[in-house]
Protein backbone atom coordinates (compact mmCIF):
# COMPACT_ATOMS: atom_id res chain seq x y z
CA UNK A 1 0.00 0.00 0.00
CA UNK A 2 1.19 3.96 -0.38
CA UNK A 3 3.84 4.93 2.17
CA UNK A 4 4.67 8.72 3.30
CA UNK A 5 6.75 9.28 0.07
CA UNK A 6 7.57 7.25 -3.31
CA UNK A 7 8.58 3.94 -2.27
CA UNK A 8 9.60 0.41 -3.37
CA UNK A 9 8.14 -2.81 -1.74
CA UNK A 10 10.22 -4.80 -0.72
CA UNK A 11 8.49 -8.07 -0.62
CA UNK A 12 7.45 -7.29 -4.54
CA UNK A 13 10.39 -8.11 -7.00
CA UNK A 14 8.28 -5.75 -9.58
CA UNK A 15 10.11 -2.94 -8.70
CA UNK A 16 6.49 -0.57 -9.10
CA UNK A 17 6.42 2.83 -6.84
CA UNK A 18 3.96 3.69 -4.91
CA UNK A 19 3.02 7.30 -3.43
CA UNK A 20 1.23 8.44 -0.71
CA UNK A 21 -2.27 8.35 -0.01
CA UNK A 22 -2.11 12.14 0.95
CA UNK A 23 -1.17 12.85 -2.75
CA UNK A 24 -4.66 11.74 -3.80
CA UNK A 25 -6.15 13.15 -1.37
CA UNK A 26 -5.12 16.93 -2.38
CA UNK A 27 -6.48 15.88 -5.92
CA UNK A 28 -9.86 14.55 -5.03
CA UNK A 29 -9.92 17.91 -2.42
CA UNK A 30 -9.32 19.82 -5.49
CA UNK A 31 -12.04 18.21 -7.76
CA UNK A 32 -14.99 18.74 -5.18
CA UNK A 33 -13.47 22.30 -4.12
CA UNK A 34 -13.34 23.60 -8.06
CA UNK A 35 -16.49 21.18 -9.16
CA UNK A 36 -18.98 24.28 -8.73
CA UNK A 37 -16.90 26.77 -10.68
CA UNK A 38 -15.71 24.74 -13.44
CA UNK A 39 -19.50 24.38 -14.98
CA UNK A 40 -19.25 28.32 -15.26
CA UNK A 41 -16.00 28.16 -17.73
CA UNK A 42 -16.82 27.77 -21.12
CA UNK A 43 -13.38 25.24 -20.87
CA UNK A 44 -15.47 23.28 -18.09
CA UNK A 45 -15.34 20.13 -19.85
CA UNK A 46 -11.14 19.90 -20.22
CA UNK A 47 -10.96 21.22 -16.86
CA UNK A 48 -13.13 18.35 -15.36
CA UNK A 49 -11.20 15.94 -17.67
CA UNK A 50 -7.92 17.02 -16.55
CA UNK A 51 -9.09 17.01 -12.83
CA UNK A 52 -10.76 13.31 -12.96
CA UNK A 53 -7.01 12.16 -15.04
CA UNK A 54 -5.62 13.79 -11.90
CA UNK A 55 -7.70 12.24 -9.00
CA UNK A 56 -7.72 8.63 -10.59
CA UNK A 57 -3.74 8.99 -11.89
CA UNK A 58 -3.19 9.32 -7.87
CA UNK A 59 -5.94 6.57 -7.02
CA UNK A 60 -3.38 4.48 -8.91
CA UNK A 61 -0.09 5.25 -7.54
CA UNK A 62 -1.88 5.28 -4.23
CA UNK A 63 -3.51 1.69 -4.38
CA UNK A 64 -0.82 0.32 -6.94
CA UNK A 65 2.06 -0.79 -4.65
CA UNK A 66 2.06 -4.55 -5.97
CA UNK A 67 2.41 -4.83 -9.80
CA UNK A 68 -0.72 -7.22 -9.85
CA UNK A 69 -3.00 -4.74 -7.98
CA UNK A 70 -1.15 -1.65 -10.33
CA UNK A 71 -2.43 -3.70 -13.60
CA UNK A 72 -6.34 -4.40 -11.97
CA UNK A 73 -6.09 -0.72 -10.94
CA UNK A 74 -5.00 0.22 -14.46
CA UNK A 75 -7.04 -1.42 -16.45
CA UNK A 76 -10.48 -0.60 -14.24
CA UNK A 77 -9.36 3.27 -14.50
CA UNK A 78 -7.78 4.10 -17.58
CA UNK A 79 -11.01 3.40 -19.97
CA UNK A 80 -12.68 5.71 -17.65
CA UNK A 81 -9.81 8.35 -18.42
CA UNK A 82 -9.63 7.86 -22.17
CA UNK A 83 -13.82 8.15 -22.20
CA UNK A 84 -13.13 11.30 -20.36
CA UNK A 85 -10.91 12.58 -22.88
CA UNK A 86 -13.05 11.51 -26.41
CA UNK A 87 -15.77 13.38 -24.91
CA UNK A 88 -13.84 16.09 -24.83
CA UNK A 89 -12.48 15.76 -28.46
CA UNK A 90 -15.46 14.37 -29.61
CA UNK A 91 -18.71 14.54 -27.29
CA UNK A 92 -21.05 12.50 -29.94
CA UNK A 93 -18.71 9.38 -30.06
CA UNK A 94 -19.59 7.04 -27.39
CA UNK A 95 -23.25 7.14 -25.56
CA UNK A 96 -23.40 9.09 -22.40
CA UNK A 97 -23.70 6.57 -20.36
CA UNK A 98 -20.66 5.09 -20.85
CA UNK A 99 -18.74 7.63 -18.93
CA UNK A 100 -20.81 6.77 -15.80
CA UNK A 101 -20.19 2.91 -16.16
CA UNK A 102 -16.44 3.22 -16.89
CA UNK A 103 -16.26 5.85 -13.46
CA UNK A 104 -18.62 3.29 -11.55
CA UNK A 105 -16.04 0.86 -12.01
CA UNK A 106 -12.71 2.41 -11.54
CA UNK A 107 -14.08 4.65 -8.34
CA UNK A 108 -15.15 1.06 -6.77
CA UNK A 109 -11.86 -0.73 -7.26
CA UNK A 110 -10.29 1.75 -6.11
CA UNK A 111 -12.63 2.01 -2.68
CA UNK A 112 -12.32 -1.67 -2.12
CA UNK A 113 -8.18 -1.19 -2.14
CA UNK A 114 -8.19 1.82 0.10
CA UNK A 115 -11.16 -0.20 2.79
CA UNK A 116 -8.65 -3.01 2.29
CA UNK A 117 -5.54 -1.32 3.45
CA UNK A 118 -7.51 0.45 6.32
CA UNK A 119 -8.99 -2.66 7.41
CA UNK A 120 -4.76 -4.60 7.40
CA UNK A 121 -3.62 -1.91 8.65
CA UNK A 122 -1.28 -2.94 11.80
CA UNK A 123 -1.51 0.80 13.11
CA UNK A 124 -2.98 4.16 12.77
CA UNK A 125 -0.55 6.69 10.83
CA UNK A 126 -1.22 9.66 8.82
CA UNK A 127 -1.58 6.84 5.80
CA UNK A 128 -4.19 5.22 7.17
CA UNK A 129 -5.98 8.66 8.41
CA UNK A 130 -6.05 9.97 5.15
CA UNK A 131 -6.95 6.68 3.34
CA UNK A 132 -10.29 6.86 5.78
CA UNK A 133 -11.10 10.63 4.53
CA UNK A 134 -10.55 9.96 1.10
CA UNK A 135 -12.64 6.85 1.29
CA UNK A 136 -15.46 8.89 2.26
CA UNK A 137 -14.99 11.14 -0.44
CA UNK A 138 -15.24 8.26 -3.15
CA UNK A 139 -17.97 6.78 -1.77
CA UNK A 140 -19.83 10.27 -2.85
CA UNK A 141 -18.01 10.45 -6.15
CA UNK A 142 -19.15 6.63 -6.77
CA UNK A 143 -22.89 7.08 -5.94
CA UNK A 144 -22.74 10.61 -8.28
CA UNK A 145 -22.03 8.75 -11.20
CA UNK A 146 -24.63 5.88 -10.13
CA UNK A 147 -27.21 9.05 -9.59
CA UNK A 148 -26.15 10.53 -13.20
CA UNK A 149 -26.44 7.45 -14.64
CA UNK A 150 -30.20 7.01 -13.27
CA UNK A 151 -30.86 10.18 -14.63
CA UNK A 152 -29.76 9.36 -18.31
CA UNK A 153 -32.00 6.56 -18.11
CA UNK A 154 -34.88 7.90 -16.77
CA UNK A 155 -34.70 11.63 -16.45
CA UNK A 156 -37.87 12.13 -14.40
CA UNK A 157 -36.20 9.83 -11.72
CA UNK A 158 -35.20 13.30 -9.84
CA UNK A 159 -37.53 16.31 -9.16
CA UNK A 160 -35.93 19.80 -7.66
CA UNK A 161 -38.35 21.65 -5.83
CA UNK A 162 -36.04 25.33 -5.83
CA UNK A 163 -33.57 26.95 -8.29
CA UNK A 164 -34.06 28.07 -11.80
CA UNK A 165 -35.59 25.35 -14.43
CA UNK A 166 -32.20 25.96 -16.45
CA UNK A 167 -30.56 24.12 -13.35
CA UNK A 168 -32.62 21.18 -12.99
CA UNK A 169 -30.51 18.51 -14.01
CA UNK A 170 -28.45 15.84 -12.64
CA UNK A 171 -25.58 16.16 -13.68
CA UNK A 172 -21.94 17.78 -12.94
CA UNK A 173 -22.00 19.51 -9.67
CA UNK A 174 -25.51 18.94 -9.07
CA UNK A 175 -25.03 15.04 -8.79
CA UNK A 176 -21.98 15.43 -6.28
CA UNK A 177 -23.78 18.06 -4.09
CA UNK A 178 -27.08 15.68 -3.65
CA UNK A 179 -24.46 12.18 -3.20
CA UNK A 180 -22.70 14.09 -0.52
CA UNK A 181 -25.48 15.96 1.49
CA UNK A 182 -27.37 11.46 1.00
CA UNK A 183 -23.80 10.18 2.42
CA UNK A 184 -23.72 12.50 5.42
CA UNK A 185 -27.63 12.45 5.61
CA UNK A 186 -28.02 15.72 5.86
CA UNK A 187 -30.46 16.21 2.71
CA UNK A 188 -32.07 19.77 2.14
CA UNK A 189 -34.83 18.53 0.03
CA UNK A 190 -34.44 20.71 -3.20
CA UNK A 191 -33.54 17.50 -4.71
CA UNK A 192 -35.78 14.64 -4.54
CA UNK A 193 -35.23 10.93 -5.79
CA UNK A 194 -38.59 9.81 -6.90
CA UNK A 195 -38.02 6.93 -8.95
CA UNK A 196 -37.62 3.29 -7.11
CA UNK A 197 -34.35 2.97 -8.44
CA UNK A 198 -33.07 6.34 -7.00
CA UNK A 199 -34.78 6.23 -3.81
CA UNK A 200 -33.75 2.97 -3.45
CA UNK A 201 -30.08 4.86 -4.13
CA UNK A 202 -30.63 7.13 -2.00
CA UNK A 203 -31.67 5.10 1.12
CA UNK A 204 -28.41 2.36 0.50
CA UNK A 205 -25.98 5.27 0.22
CA UNK A 206 -27.65 6.90 3.42
CA UNK A 207 -26.74 3.34 5.36
CA UNK A 208 -23.25 2.96 4.20
CA UNK A 209 -22.40 6.66 4.73
CA UNK A 210 -23.81 6.33 8.91
CA UNK A 211 -22.14 2.40 8.99
CA UNK A 212 -18.60 3.47 7.19
CA UNK A 213 -17.92 6.01 10.04
CA UNK A 214 -19.12 4.09 12.82
CA UNK A 215 -16.90 1.04 11.85
CA UNK A 216 -14.13 3.56 10.61
CA UNK A 217 -13.86 5.28 13.77
CA UNK A 218 -13.99 1.68 16.11
CA UNK A 219 -11.33 0.34 14.08
CA UNK A 220 -8.83 3.24 14.71
CA UNK A 221 -10.02 3.08 18.11
CA UNK A 222 -8.91 -0.61 17.91
CA UNK A 223 -5.87 0.20 16.03
CA UNK A 224 -4.92 3.25 18.45
CA UNK A 225 -5.52 1.02 21.44
CA UNK A 226 -3.26 -1.91 20.40
CA UNK A 227 -0.40 0.16 19.48
CA UNK A 228 -0.87 1.76 22.87
CA UNK A 229 -0.79 -2.05 24.72
CA UNK A 230 2.38 -2.84 22.22
CA UNK A 231 4.28 0.14 23.48
CA UNK A 232 3.55 -0.63 26.64
CA UNK A 233 4.92 -4.10 26.33
CA UNK A 234 8.22 -3.03 24.91
CA UNK A 235 8.66 -1.17 28.36
CA UNK A 236 11.53 -2.45 30.41
CA UNK A 237 10.12 -1.58 33.66
CA UNK A 238 6.43 -2.90 32.84
CA UNK A 239 8.12 -6.09 31.48
CA UNK A 240 10.37 -6.83 34.98
CA UNK A 241 6.96 -5.89 36.57
CA UNK A 242 5.21 -8.27 34.84
CA UNK A 243 8.10 -10.94 35.09
CA UNK A 244 7.69 -10.52 38.93
CA UNK A 245 4.20 -11.34 38.98
CA UNK A 246 5.48 -14.41 37.98
CA UNK A 247 9.08 -14.83 39.49
CA UNK A 248 8.46 -12.22 42.74
CA UNK A 249 11.51 -13.50 44.71
CA UNK A 250 14.20 -13.13 41.58
CA UNK A 251 12.77 -10.82 38.90
CA UNK A 252 12.30 -7.91 42.30
CA UNK A 253 15.49 -8.25 42.79
CA UNK A 254 16.22 -6.14 39.02
CA UNK A 255 13.40 -3.52 39.72
CA UNK A 256 15.20 -0.02 41.36
CA UNK A 257 14.73 0.36 44.86
CA UNK A 258 12.57 3.62 46.24
CA UNK A 259 14.06 3.45 49.48
CA UNK A 260 16.36 5.90 50.81
CA UNK A 261 18.31 3.69 52.88
CA UNK A 262 19.06 0.93 49.97
CA UNK A 263 20.15 3.37 47.87
CA UNK A 264 22.80 4.51 49.51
Amino acid sequence: MATSRPAQNANDNSGVLRFSVAFFLVALVLLYVTAPFVEQFQGGVLIEAALMTLVLSTAVMAVGGHRRTLVWAMAFTVPAMAEKWLHYWWPDLLPPHVSMWTGLLGVGFIVLNLLRFILKAPRVNSEVLCAGVATYLLLGLLWAFAYILVAQINPDSFAFTVGPVASHSLKGFNSLYFSITTLATSSYGDIIPVSGIARMLAMMQSVVGMFYVTLLIARLVSLYSSQGLSEDRNDPIDNRLAEAVDKPESALDSLPSSDPVSSR
